[in-house]
């Protein structure tokens, strides 16, 4: 047990308050503020992704005993469902046998999380705008607007994880040398929704991510537990094929009825879906560092939001809090350096996934249908099989185990390059698990040492 402090975590997201749950765990006062109302009042819809929880995530649930609480609402994902036409379904399993995601609802989570933080003795001040931090004393100044009248709070520690557009980054960027960037994809998304059938049942295989690739745009669907699906459309903002184009009924139902005319009868609500909620923008951000002194901190989208198409967000995030719990059990009450090496060991990381993100676009969208990428998955497989010791696939890598992301990144483009050599052999699509093609990927692999 560490000393106990007098702690603020600023925003009551995911990463937020189960950082909240590992900091009272540890002894100390953890109070967390959030600008918005309590999530658990209000009806949380319109502009959501659903989540995936997988072992990173699961990792750190599991070390403060949340596991099984947050497993029960989550529904196993175990391949991918790829809709290429209107009969025509392609499955890619996402792991050996028994390895899965879990599909979260991001509004059923958050809840669930808030929940598990009050019961862990972590106290909320909901509706509380924090609009600067001191960084040499960590007192938070909360107030109704940005230039009115402020009151402050004092605390040993503040930590921000108010999310990609974080008051507490935004404080530390007034620092000299803090780095500092943001890029927006000129892809946007709008979530629509399949709601179950009438006896309750999913109308799409609930253990599959559904995904409709078409290029430059795509939809996608991950199950809940009440038997509807969360649909998320991915397209550019403006251009052909993209929200700028679908201004009226006609022109929606038109482009869905081209497009994606299979999900005429599962997104019976697609015009009123479409029109009522938002277009929402995806960026990535980067910063560093991450940490002043012994006194702020940020963790998760505050210091490095991504897109959402690995899926590793939340997993991310919540790694965040499993390598600073290791640096507290290491250096204890020296928070100055447990900080330090927390922000220097996540950095590169991040960096990584952000990268892998970005790359998953494509993937996704344009190479799920195409013939090539789905013949290297399939020796991808097959090798990996029969050499688990030699060869795991990048997204394995990346999302059942617990390699580094930066390790997972370097190893995933070595094994790439060694692939598209395999691709290139004449007719590999006849030969492709013959000894031949085996005896080749050993080679090469012995090449890298």
């Amino acid at each position: 047990m560490q000393t106990p402090k007098k702690i603020a975590v600023v925003g009551s997201g995911l990463v937020g308050t189960l950082l909240a749950i590992y900091l009272k765990k540890l002894g100390h006062t953890v109070h967390v503020y959030d600008r918005s109302p309590d999530i658990r009042k209000i009806n949380f819809s319109g502009r959501s992704i659903n989540l995936v929880l997988s072992d990173r995530g699961i990792k750190a649930l599991k070390d403060v005993g949340l596991e099984d609480e947050v497993l029960g609402i989550g529904i196993p994902v175990e391949k991918r469902a790829i809709h290429t036409g209107i009969d025509t379904v392609n499955e890619q399993f996402y792991g050996k046998d028994g390895e899965v995601i879990y599909s979260l609802s991001r509004g059923l989570l958050n809840k669930k999380m808030v929940d598990l933080a009050e019961q862990a003795g972590v106290e909320f001040f909901f509706e509380q705008k924090v609009w600067d931090v001191d960084l040499t004393t960590a007192t938070i100044s909360i107030g109704e607007t940005e230039r009115g009248e402020w009151t402050t709070k004092d605390y040993d520690l503040t930590f921000g994880a108010d999310g990609a557009f974080s008051r507490i980054r935004h404080r530390m960027q007034r620092q000299s040398m803090f780095n500092y960037s943001q890029e927006f994809l000129n892809i946007g998304y709008k979530e629509l929704n399949i709601p179950a059938n009438p006896d309750g049942s999913h109308k799409l295989n609930k253990n599959a991510l559904h995904i409709w690739p078409r290029g430059n745009f795509m939809l996608m669907a991950l199950a809940n537990p009440n038997g509807s699906f969360t649909c998320t459309l991915f397209m550019p903002h403006d251009g052909e094929n993209s929200f700028e184009e679908l201004k009226t009924t006609e022109q929606l139902v038109a482009f869905f009825a081209k497009h994606f005319p299979d999900t005429k009868e599962v997104i019976p609500n697609l015009v009123e879906d479409f029109f009522k909620n938002p277009t929402s923008y995806l960026v990535t951000m980067k910063c560093f560092p991450w940490t002043y002194s012994n006194k702020v901190a940020l963790i998760g989208d505050a210091c490095h939001a991504i897109v959402p198409f690995y899926g590793h967000g939340m997993n991310a995030g919540f790694e965040d809090i499993t390598v600073l719990n290791q640096m507290i059990e290491q250096y204890g009450d020296d928070w100055a350096n447990l900080l330090n090496d927390y922000e220097n060991s996540r950095k590169p990381n991040a960096d990584a996934i952000a990268e892998l993100s970005y790359r998953n676009f494509m993937e996704m969208s344009s190479k799920t249908a195409d013939e090539k990428f789905l013949l290297q998955k399939k020796i991808e497989k097959w090798f990996s099989d029969k050499h688990p010791d030699k060869w795991m696939p990048l997204y394995s890598r990346v999302t059942f185990s617990l390699q580094p992301y930066s390790e997972a990144l370097a190893i995933g483009d070595f094994q790439n390059k060694i692939m598209e050599e395999i691709l290139k052999i004449k007719n590999i699509e006849e030969i492709w698990n013959s000894d031949e093609v085996e005896n080749l990927i050993l080679e090469k692999l012995n090449s890298k040492f």
